[in-house]
């Protein structure tokens, strides 16, 4: 068992310290980041899955309760595998921190949820407040839940929920016109489809309240930066790469594309990638790679369970 541990302790660490620096100096997410959001969701539920597997076996080789509980429909043999009698004492260390880490992760994303929806609760109400009623021709022509805000400014964005609402100001509906404004309204919807709220929402708990490990402070800022990629890949296949990205420097050019805060400063190199579109991995690359990234939380599950398919193997 304590080799088990050790080796889930090692698969985490190996993870949350060493892969992230790699995947982001690579320079392929930029090409395929949808590829690249599965890889960082198969890594981070990889460290997950590590530690949820290690304090498992910790708590089992702890207390006789949770072991009764665990163990209770295995033979013999496989329990004598993981030599739970014989428990040092950094095991009932380590399975007490972890149990804190888990306790931990859960509270930030409790928390993470509850302000989520009370932010959104309060967006949604003061918005609708400053609605006003547009006559027909000042309205996009493609149908779908959308929300036009009295605002010179010209912004639009996707306010997620039950009801997700499409928000567009009429800043924004003078500003663009045809293809452009369609490309905006893509983009926007290209977010919604692919429920990138959740994703922004993981990584912004798992790197509040973990800053210090690597992998999730890492995982926060790709996944800003990929799912805004994502969504531009998502409008320059509908509408053109070209009228995305005017699209992309009207509706900004009056706060500047390259300092642009609201996009984290990555504007600029979004409309450089999208005049200069970069060449896509193959369908064959992509397929491995996606592959790759779903086998490596099966990882965990091998130390785990390894110890007692061992002992059940008919060479033993």
């Amino acid at each position: 068992m304590s080799l088990s541990l050790l080796l889930l302790m090692a698969t985490a660490l190996s993870a949350a310290v060493l892969l992230p620096r790699a995947l982001t100096r690579a320079e392929w997410p930029g090409r395929e980041p949808v590829v690249a959001l599965w890889v960082w969701q198969c890594l981070v539920g990889t460290v997950l899955l590590c530690a949820l597997a290690a304090l498992l076996l910790g708590a089992a080789a702890v207390f006789d309760t949770v072991r009764a509980q665990v163990f209770a429909p295995a033979p013999e043999a496989v329990t004598a595998a993981y030599n739970l009698h014989d428990v040092p004492l950094w095991t009932a260390v380590l399975t007490l921190l972890l149990a804190c880490g888990a306790a931990w992760t859960a509270a930030m994303l409790a928390r993470q949820l509850t302000e989520a929806y009370r932010t959104r609760a309060l967006r949604r109400a003061r918005l609708r407040e400053r609605a006003p009623d547009l006559p027909a021709p000042l309205l996009p022509s493609r149908p779908g839940p959308l929300l036009v805000l009295e605002d010179e400014y010209p912004d639009a964005w996707w306010l997620p929920g039950g009801d997700g609402q499409l928000v567009i100001t009429t800043g924004a509906l003078r500003r663009l016109t045809g293809r452009r404004l369609d490309a905006v309204l893509a983009h926007e919807r290209g977010h919604a489809r692919a429920r990138h709220d959740w994703l922004l929402q993981l990584s912004g708990a798992l790197a509040t309240g973990f800053p210090r490990v690597p992998l999730f402070a890492h995982f926060c800022e790709q996944t800003h930066r990929l799912v805004e990629l994502a969504a531009d890949d998502t409008a320059s296949r509908r509408c053109g790469h070209l009228d995305t990205a005017l699209a992309l420097i009207e509706l900004n050019e009056h706060r500047g594309v390259l300092s642009c805060s609201s996009s984290r400063r990555q504007l600029g190199d979004r409309v450089d990638r999208l005049l200069e579109p970069p060449v896509r991995l193959t369908p064959a690359r992509r397929r491995t790679a996606a592959a790759a990234a779903a086998l490596a939380p099966l990882l965990p599950l091998l130390i785990t369970f390894g110890p007692g398919l061992f002992a059940l193997s008919p060479l033993q």
